[in-house]
This record gives structure tokens, sequence and C-alpha cells, in this order.
């Protein structure tokens, strides 16, 4: 019985461990704190509603498998870049992305605006970030969840 209640409570440790460790995503020797986007729900409600985003930390949206992406700012209140990734590799980025200002979102635009970038991770950090801390399409991602 001892032996039951010592692996329940290091399971019990472990488990904290696991839930209390923030997602990152590593590009050179930047570190993004990261929220997790991963059901239909979360992504298409993203960061909308949000007045202000913490230095260096973001939200990333998972797509499983790799799809053709496109992004709006819908109910967003802050600007952003966006880190189209795929392979581990940044394949777009949009800077400053500005909020919409509509009511109707349809009247949104999207991005990338030219046409969909497939990707499998896309990452919303505070605009300015990708410029402020050199990082450019073409960078590796590591990503610790």
């Amino acid at each position: 019985m001892t032996v039951v209640v010592a692996v329940l409570c290091m399971n019990s440790m472990f488990l904290e461990e696991a839930l209390g460790k923030m997602p990152t995503a590593t590009i050179g020797t930047n570190v993004i704190k990261l929220e997790v986007a991963s059901t239909p729900q979360e992504i298409q409600h993203g960061l909308m509603g949000r007045t202000a985003l913490d230095k260096d930390s973001g939200m990333v949206f998972l797509f499983k498998p790799a799809s053709p992406t496109r992004f709006w700012m819908y109910n967003c209140f802050i600007s952003l870049d966006m880190l189209f990734i795929k392979d581990g590799k940044i394949m777009r980025i949009c800077e400053n992305v500005p909020p919409c200002k509509s009511k109707d979102p349809s009247e949104c635009p999207t991005y990338p605006a030219d046409e969909s970038v497939t990707a499998s991770e896309v990452i919303e950090v505070n605009a300015g970030y990708c410029k402020q801390h050199g990082i450019k399409q073409g960078d590796t991602v590591k990503f610790d969840f």
C-alpha cells in the first residue's frame, strides 16, 4: 500500500510539472512563451478581444496535417507579426498586421493578402517582434510543448 501511495505522489508531481510548464518556441536565441490554439474553436477565436500581449509571448495555432492557411484580425485590438511555419522552418512572415476595425467580419482583410500559405503552425507575436529580433523567412523554429 505504501508503494502505491508513493508512486501516485510521484506521478502527481510529474503531472504538476508537466501542466505548469509553458510551451515555447525557440528561433535562434529568441524564446517565445506560447499559448496554444489547436481546436477549430480555439483557432477561430485566437487573440480576439486582447488589448495587450506580454513581451516575448504569443500564441501558436496548430494545424495537423499542415494546411493552406490565411488569418484575419477581426475583433483583435493589437497589431501582430504572424509567422507561418512548416517542417520547422518559417515559410512566410506577415509583419505589423493591423487590427480590423470593421464590425462586419467579411470586410476584414486576410493575411497573407496574396495567397494562402501551407503551414503546420502559425505563431502570432506583438507587431515589430520579428524586426526587433532579426527573425526572417527561412529561420528554424524549435517547439517545446
